[in-house]
């Protein structure tokens, strides 16, 4: 019975390490999308057509509304 419980602490330690260590990437990984979309909200781009001139950019519901 002792040397059962012997195996499964070092596989215990392991595991704790390996979710520790998926935490802090899981984390980080939030971290860059929430800076990605501050950024994005931040900025303020000009689209440009083909000869570099800035088009007049419309959202994606008014284009639908156009055509029909």
């Amino acid at each position: 019975m002792n040397q059962a419980t012997t195996m499964t602490t070092p596989a215990r330690k392991q595991g704790s390490t390996l979710l520790y260590f998926l935490g802090v990437v899981m984390a980080i990984f939030i971290g860059i999308l929430i800076f990605a979309y501050i950024v994005t909200k931040r900025t303020h781009p000009v689209f440009l057509d083909e000869h570099g001139q800035p088009t007049n950019a419309q959202p994606a519901s008014e284009k639908g509304s156009k055509g029909r």
